[in-house]
């Protein structure tokens, strides 16, 4: 019964969290950044062609926050084989 209570009310509280985390404007990587990168939450890039395009890292640091970090990398269209 209490576990059924504290999820009932802990999902949305954590989603609500994250919705507000989610509407932050990322932070542009700049060579030589330093990052406190405790956890990758996700990653997302455009893969329609192959090319290097903007991502967006979504991480939590070692204090919990969560940011958003816009880099560039290949996408994953690229491929050698």
């Amino acid at each position: 019964m209490k576990r059924t209570l504290l999820c009932l009310f802990a999902f949305p509280l954590m989603g609500a969290a994250l919705a507000a985390n989610a509407d932050t404007a990322p932070v542009v990587y700049q060579y030589g950044m330093k990052l406190d990168v405790a956890k990758v939450i996700s990653i997302e890039q455009a893969n329609d062609r192959c090319e290097v395009a903007p991502a967006k890292m979504t991480y939590a640091d070692s204090k919990g926050q969560v940011h958003v970090l816009e880099y560039l990398r290949q996408t994953e269209m690229c491929s050698d084989i």
